[in-house]
């Protein structure tokens, strides 16, 4: 539930809006319990992810450090080296990715 909350500080180029909204969501749910909320607590469940999404926007502009900003492709990289490390037996069969929870899905790469 929560694979979208990724470190957003400290990259080149910045997170963008989407992908703080995409974190604020994640955690929305994962206290929630909602993956989707009900209609009736709908209008909550957005007003909650709009104020998490605007402190996170706060707080990543806040944050000062003097560590060089790390590069978005390098770190993905080797986020997928480490994953094929855990995961030895899932990853790219005939051109497609396993999904490791339901290993008969094939979703595209």
């Amino acid at each position: 539930m929560c694979r979208n909350i990724k470190t957003l500080h400290n990259f080149k180029p910045a997170a963008t809006e989407e992908e703080i909204r995409a974190s604020a969501l994640q955690f929305v749910r994962k206290l929630s319990g909602f993956t989707r909320p009900s209609k009736v607590n709908e209008p909550a469940f957005i007003r909650a992810v709009d104020r998490v999404t605007e402190v996170a926007r706060e707080l990543l502009d806040s944050l000062v450090t003097t560590a060089l900003p790390r590069d978005r492709e390098l770190e993905a990289a080797k986020a997928r080296a480490r994953a094929a490390d855990r995961f030895p037996g899932i990853g790219q069969e005939n051109g497609a990715v396993i999904h490791r929870h339901h290993p008969s899905n094939t979703l595209p790469v």
